[in-house]
């Protein structure tokens, strides 16, 4: 181990054990717990940043450090992750709207007894190599995965093993990928050898992070979602995995089944009106009907048709559905971002 490694080792049991302190001691302030461990200067502003950064502690309105529980520090982390998707699958239908729906009953189911919840902050890979073995030993139903990139050519055998593991239990595997992957002729063979085992594999042109989930009660996430060696969330209980199982269901909806091309299962799209088209991407902007019409000078049931048209060409039973798989096809992206600007 590297002295950097190690100094950030210590660093992150020192936060631990003031952390572990400030919740054993409500009454305590962070410098009296840190007195009280006998912390330098420079370990007790470390340990008081990196608390904070995972959302472990919060200002007071003494201007002092509050201890916040795992359970609500983790559902923040989910709350802010899930923003980030939501700008980013803007011209996905009000992909906003979905996600939340799917998430908030979720969210809200927060106060779930603590004794159910577990969450841990992993720094060492190896013990997440670890944890993942034993995940595979034990998973009773499913396991779901996304990834965002390709797996290492080193971990591709042990994937396949565990996915054989799997199989011979009757667990249920599915995986999503970046949609790019489809293009590494490495990566190409190790989706067709999981898929000829049993495993259900989507691709998306978006996967918001890297995350493991299995039986409604195991997470395995990032705690940086745009930082892979950032060190890794470990949860357990279904307060919490229910609301990371409901975003992966949400990515999982809106991805394209392996082996197939994006819309194979409706309309592509070709034959929309420059008029359709443009109703299309204003609704997946979250326009509503009203402005629509203003915008393309119609009336409102002109702007019905229009859009009940767009849903029969997509072969989509809803408006949203509509969005989802215009968004596969690639009819929202360029102008269509534009035109929701206007």
């Amino acid at each position: 181990m590297s002295r950097n490694a190690a100094v950030s080792r210590a660093g992150s049991e020192q936060a631990l054990a003031v952390y572990q302190e400030l919740r054993t001691r409500p009454g305590s302030t962070f410098d009296q717990v840190a007195d009280g461990l006998e912390l330098s200067a420079e370990e007790r502003e470390r340990c008081r940043g990196e608390l904070a950064s995972l959302g472990l502690t919060a200002s007071g309105r003494s201007g002092d450090r509050t201890v916040v529980d795992p359970d609500v520090a983790l559902l923040r982390l989910l709350r802010r992750e899930r923003d980030r998707l939501q700008e980013r699958l803007a011209a996905t239908s009000r992909a906003h709207t979905a996600l939340e729906s799917l998430a908030g009953p979720f969210l809200r189911a927060g106060a779930a007894p603590r004794s159910e919840v577990e969450v841990e902050i992993v720094t060492d890979p190896q013990r997440v190599l670890r944890e993942l073995t034993e995940l595979t030993e034990s998973v009773r139903t499913a396991v779901h995965v996304m990834h965002t990139g390709s797996v290492r050519r080193e971990d591709m055998a042990a994937e396949l093993d565990r996915d054989r593991g799997r199989a011979a239990r009757g667990v249920r595997v599915r995986a999503m990928y970046s949609r790019r992957v489809g293009t590494v002729p490495e990566m190409t063979q190790h989706l067709a050898d999981r898929a000829a085992l049993g495993v259900e594999l989507r691709l998306s042109p978006v996967v918001p992070m890297n995350m493991v989930l299995a039986d409604e009660n195991f997470a395995l996430l990032p705690t940086d979602p745009h930082d892979p060696d950032s060190p890794t969330i470990l949860a357990r209980g279904p307060g919490l995995v229910r609301s990371y199982l409901a975003l992966y269901e949400y990515c999982w909806q809106a991805a394209s089944r392996y082996g197939e091309e994006p819309g194979g299962s409706g309309g592509d799209g070709d034959g929309l009106s420059d008029q359709q088209r443009a109703a299309l991407h204003m609704l997946a902007s979250g326009i509503k009907d009203e402005q629509i019409a203003r915008s393309l000078g119609v009336s409102l049931r002109t702007v019905s048709r229009l859009l009940s048209e767009v849903m029969q060409e997509l072969g989509a039973a809803s408006r949203f559905e509509a969005g989802v798989k215009a968004a596969r096809l690639g009819l929202l992206d360029g102008e269509g971002s534009e035109q929701g600007d206007r």
